[in-house]
Protein backbone atom coordinates (compact mmCIF):
# COMPACT_ATOMS: atom_id res chain seq x y z
CA UNK A 1 0.00 0.00 0.00
CA UNK A 2 1.32 3.45 -0.95
CA UNK A 3 1.71 5.82 1.97
CA UNK A 4 -0.32 9.04 1.69
CA UNK A 5 1.47 12.24 0.70
CA UNK A 6 1.87 14.47 3.78
CA UNK A 7 -0.10 17.73 3.70
CA UNK A 8 -0.21 20.87 5.82
CA UNK A 9 -3.06 23.27 5.08
CA UNK A 10 -2.92 26.94 6.05
CA UNK A 11 -6.19 28.82 5.74
CA UNK A 12 -7.12 32.29 6.87
CA UNK A 13 -8.26 35.76 5.86
CA UNK A 14 -6.42 38.21 3.62
CA UNK A 15 -3.38 39.75 5.28
CA UNK A 16 -3.04 37.14 8.02
CA UNK A 17 0.42 36.21 6.74
CA UNK A 18 -0.52 32.76 5.48
CA UNK A 19 1.15 33.25 2.09
CA UNK A 20 4.50 34.20 3.58
CA UNK A 21 4.30 31.46 6.20
CA UNK A 22 3.27 28.80 3.66
CA UNK A 23 6.13 29.75 1.34
CA UNK A 24 8.75 29.65 4.10
CA UNK A 25 7.32 26.43 5.50
CA UNK A 26 7.46 24.73 2.10
CA UNK A 27 11.05 25.88 1.60
CA UNK A 28 12.08 24.70 5.07
CA UNK A 29 10.54 21.25 4.59
CA UNK A 30 11.50 20.93 0.91
CA UNK A 31 7.85 20.37 -0.01
CA UNK A 32 5.70 21.66 -2.85
CA UNK A 33 3.60 24.80 -2.39
CA UNK A 34 0.04 25.49 -3.49
CA UNK A 35 -0.90 29.16 -3.42
CA UNK A 36 -4.59 28.66 -4.15
CA UNK A 37 -5.28 32.38 -3.90
CA UNK A 38 -3.00 32.91 -6.89
CA UNK A 39 -5.23 30.63 -8.96
CA UNK A 40 -8.26 32.84 -8.24
CA UNK A 41 -6.21 35.96 -8.89
CA UNK A 42 -5.04 34.56 -12.22
CA UNK A 43 -8.62 33.80 -13.15
CA UNK A 44 -9.64 37.32 -12.10
CA UNK A 45 -6.87 38.80 -14.26
CA UNK A 46 -7.99 36.69 -17.21
CA UNK A 47 -11.54 37.91 -16.64
CA UNK A 48 -10.39 41.53 -16.59
CA UNK A 49 -8.44 41.00 -19.80
CA UNK A 50 -11.66 39.76 -21.39
CA UNK A 51 -13.57 42.83 -20.24
CA UNK A 52 -15.48 41.01 -17.50
CA UNK A 53 -16.19 43.41 -14.65
CA UNK A 54 -19.30 41.68 -13.29
CA UNK A 55 -18.19 38.06 -12.78
CA UNK A 56 -21.58 36.98 -11.43
CA UNK A 57 -23.02 37.60 -14.91
CA UNK A 58 -20.42 35.37 -16.62
CA UNK A 59 -20.54 32.25 -14.48
CA UNK A 60 -20.44 29.71 -17.32
CA UNK A 61 -17.57 31.47 -19.12
CA UNK A 62 -15.52 31.73 -15.94
CA UNK A 63 -16.19 28.08 -15.06
CA UNK A 64 -14.75 27.05 -18.44
CA UNK A 65 -11.74 29.30 -17.93
CA UNK A 66 -11.13 27.74 -14.51
CA UNK A 67 -10.67 24.35 -16.17
CA UNK A 68 -8.75 25.40 -19.29
CA UNK A 69 -6.80 28.53 -18.35
CA UNK A 70 -3.08 28.14 -19.26
CA UNK A 71 -1.54 28.66 -15.80
CA UNK A 72 2.00 27.87 -14.69
CA UNK A 73 4.07 28.45 -11.57
CA UNK A 74 7.80 28.61 -12.25
CA UNK A 75 10.68 29.40 -9.89
CA UNK A 76 12.88 32.37 -10.77
CA UNK A 77 16.67 32.41 -10.44
CA UNK A 78 16.31 32.97 -6.69
CA UNK A 79 13.91 30.07 -6.27
CA UNK A 80 10.86 32.29 -5.75
CA UNK A 81 7.66 31.05 -7.39
CA UNK A 82 6.33 33.20 -10.23
CA UNK A 83 2.83 33.06 -11.71
CA UNK A 84 2.50 32.81 -15.48
CA UNK A 85 -0.68 33.29 -17.48
CA UNK A 86 -0.71 32.23 -21.11
CA UNK A 87 3.09 32.42 -21.27
CA UNK A 88 3.41 35.81 -19.54
CA UNK A 89 4.82 36.47 -16.06
CA UNK A 90 1.96 38.20 -14.24
CA UNK A 91 3.24 37.81 -10.67
CA UNK A 92 3.02 41.55 -10.05
CA UNK A 93 -0.20 42.15 -11.93
CA UNK A 94 -2.22 39.65 -9.89
CA UNK A 95 -1.28 41.42 -6.63
CA UNK A 96 -2.89 44.72 -7.59
CA UNK A 97 -5.78 45.81 -5.30
CA UNK A 98 -8.27 45.80 -8.21
CA UNK A 99 -7.46 42.19 -9.02
CA UNK A 100 -7.65 41.24 -5.34
CA UNK A 101 -11.18 42.58 -5.12
CA UNK A 102 -12.24 40.92 -8.37
CA UNK A 103 -10.68 37.61 -7.25
CA UNK A 104 -12.83 37.61 -4.12
CA UNK A 105 -15.96 37.96 -6.26
CA UNK A 106 -14.80 35.30 -8.72
CA UNK A 107 -14.08 32.94 -5.82
CA UNK A 108 -17.68 33.23 -4.62
CA UNK A 109 -18.98 31.58 -7.81
CA UNK A 110 -19.69 27.86 -7.12
CA UNK A 111 -18.99 26.77 -10.70
CA UNK A 112 -15.54 28.39 -10.55
CA UNK A 113 -14.64 26.66 -7.29
CA UNK A 114 -15.72 23.32 -8.75
CA UNK A 115 -13.66 23.95 -11.87
CA UNK A 116 -10.50 24.70 -9.88
CA UNK A 117 -10.92 21.87 -7.38
CA UNK A 118 -9.12 19.16 -9.35
CA UNK A 119 -6.40 21.58 -10.46
CA UNK A 120 -5.67 22.30 -6.81
CA UNK A 121 -5.63 18.63 -5.85
CA UNK A 122 -3.19 18.03 -8.69
CA UNK A 123 -0.51 19.84 -6.69
CA UNK A 124 -0.45 16.97 -4.18
CA UNK A 125 2.72 14.99 -4.78
CA UNK A 126 5.79 13.75 -2.94
CA UNK A 127 7.61 14.65 -0.80
CA UNK A 128 4.71 16.72 0.59
CA UNK A 129 2.51 19.76 0.09
CA UNK A 130 1.87 23.00 1.95
CA UNK A 131 -1.49 24.34 0.75
CA UNK A 132 -2.36 27.98 1.39
CA UNK A 133 -5.86 29.37 0.92
CA UNK A 134 -9.28 29.80 2.44
CA UNK A 135 -10.82 26.33 2.10
CA UNK A 136 -7.79 24.05 1.91
CA UNK A 137 -8.62 22.28 5.16
CA UNK A 138 -12.40 22.41 4.89
CA UNK A 139 -12.91 21.40 1.24
CA UNK A 140 -9.84 20.69 -0.89
CA UNK A 141 -7.69 18.57 1.45
CA UNK A 142 -10.04 17.41 4.19
CA UNK A 143 -7.72 14.47 4.88
CA UNK A 144 -4.79 16.71 5.89
CA UNK A 145 -3.43 15.65 9.30
CA UNK A 146 -2.27 19.17 10.19
CA UNK A 147 -4.62 22.07 9.50
CA UNK A 148 -3.75 25.61 10.50
CA UNK A 149 -6.15 28.55 10.54
CA UNK A 150 -4.02 31.69 10.65
CA UNK A 151 -5.73 34.93 11.58
CA UNK A 152 -5.02 38.47 12.81
CA UNK A 153 -7.05 41.55 13.62
CA UNK A 154 -8.37 43.59 10.68
CA UNK A 155 -6.41 46.59 11.94
CA UNK A 156 -3.14 44.67 11.95
CA UNK A 157 -3.81 43.19 8.53
CA UNK A 158 -4.49 46.66 7.12
CA UNK A 159 -1.20 47.92 8.60
CA UNK A 160 0.71 45.02 7.03
CA UNK A 161 -0.83 45.63 3.60
CA UNK A 162 -0.13 49.37 3.93
CA UNK A 163 3.56 48.73 4.63
CA UNK A 164 3.81 46.30 1.70
CA UNK A 165 2.30 48.76 -0.77
CA UNK A 166 4.28 51.75 0.54
CA UNK A 167 7.48 49.72 0.17
CA UNK A 168 6.58 49.31 -3.50
CA UNK A 169 6.19 53.06 -3.85
CA UNK A 170 2.42 52.96 -4.23
CA UNK A 171 0.08 55.66 -2.95
CA UNK A 172 -2.29 54.02 -0.45
CA UNK A 173 -4.78 55.02 2.21
CA UNK A 174 -4.82 52.85 5.32
CA UNK A 175 -8.47 53.64 6.11
CA UNK A 176 -9.49 52.46 2.64
CA UNK A 177 -7.39 49.30 3.03
CA UNK A 178 -9.13 48.60 6.33
CA UNK A 179 -12.56 48.96 4.71
CA UNK A 180 -11.53 46.70 1.81
CA UNK A 181 -10.28 44.03 4.20
CA UNK A 182 -13.49 44.12 6.22
CA UNK A 183 -15.57 43.89 3.03
CA UNK A 184 -13.54 40.95 1.74
CA UNK A 185 -13.84 39.22 5.11
CA UNK A 186 -17.61 39.67 4.94
CA UNK A 187 -17.81 38.21 1.42
CA UNK A 188 -15.53 35.29 2.28
CA UNK A 189 -17.38 34.41 5.48
CA UNK A 190 -20.85 34.66 3.97
CA UNK A 191 -20.46 33.07 0.55
CA UNK A 192 -22.68 30.04 0.02
CA UNK A 193 -19.92 27.70 -1.14
CA UNK A 194 -16.83 27.02 1.01
CA UNK A 195 -17.20 30.00 3.37
CA UNK A 196 -14.10 31.10 5.24
CA UNK A 197 -13.98 29.28 8.56
CA UNK A 198 -11.58 27.03 10.47
CA UNK A 199 -11.89 23.30 9.85
CA UNK A 200 -13.35 21.44 12.83
CA UNK A 201 -9.91 19.99 13.65
CA UNK A 202 -7.84 23.05 12.70
CA UNK A 203 -5.41 24.72 15.07
CA UNK A 204 -6.14 28.45 15.21
CA UNK A 205 -3.13 30.77 15.44
CA UNK A 206 -3.64 34.50 15.95
CA UNK A 207 -0.61 36.23 14.43
CA UNK A 208 -1.56 39.77 15.46
CA UNK A 209 1.24 40.00 18.02
CA UNK A 210 3.52 37.35 16.52
CA UNK A 211 6.53 37.61 14.23
CA UNK A 212 6.74 35.55 11.04
CA UNK A 213 9.49 33.45 12.60
CA UNK A 214 7.46 32.74 15.73
CA UNK A 215 4.47 31.56 13.69
CA UNK A 216 6.75 29.41 11.52
CA UNK A 217 8.41 27.87 14.56
CA UNK A 218 5.02 27.03 16.09
CA UNK A 219 3.79 25.28 12.95
CA UNK A 220 7.08 23.39 12.54
CA UNK A 221 6.80 22.23 16.15
CA UNK A 222 3.29 20.90 15.46
CA UNK A 223 4.53 19.22 12.29
CA UNK A 224 7.37 17.41 14.04
CA UNK A 225 5.11 16.31 16.87
CA UNK A 226 2.79 14.68 14.33
CA UNK A 227 5.81 13.26 12.43
CA UNK A 228 4.29 13.96 9.01
CA UNK A 229 7.44 13.18 7.07
CA UNK A 230 7.48 9.89 5.18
Amino acid sequence: MTAPVPIITIDGPSGSGKGTIADQLAQTLGWHLLDSGALYRLLALAAQQRGITEPEQHRAELAKLAVSLPIEFRPDSSGNSKAWLDGVDVSGAIRQPQISGLASRVAAIPEVRTGLLQRQRGFLRLPGLVADGRDMGTVVFTEAPLKIFLTASAEERAKRRYKQLKAKGESVNIARLYREIEERDRRDRNRKVAPLRPAANAIVIDSTEMSIQKVLDEILSLHYKLDLSL
